[in-house]
């Protein structure tokens, strides 16, 4: 998570864009419990488990709908998860 608020540029202050050096396509995905229960609902990792074969198995996902930057879902998937609304 960290990784992607310095690497990351929102322009709404959620993420820093600081670090110039990492690209956005490098980051994996942040999965927490939250992310992974949403993920596997959408059909996009096929357990909620979450460690680091489904952290690179959801941002290979995440990669064929946004290759520049795969990160960026991180936010609603925690959300829809953290509030349980899917």
């Amino acid at each position: 998570m960290y990784l992607r608020w310095m690497v990351r540029n929102d322009n709404k202050g959620v993420d820093f864009g600081i670090w110039k050096r990492i690209k956005p396509h490098q980051l994996i995905c942040p999965l927490d419990v939250h992310v992974a229960r949403v993920a596997e609902r959408l059909g996009l990792l096929d357990n909620i488990k979450s460690n680091w074969t489904n952290a690179l198995q959801l941002t290979a996902q995440l990669k064929l709908m946004n290759p520049k930057d795969p990160a960026v879902y991180d936010l609603a998937l925690f959300g829809l998860g953290a509030e349980e609304r899917f």
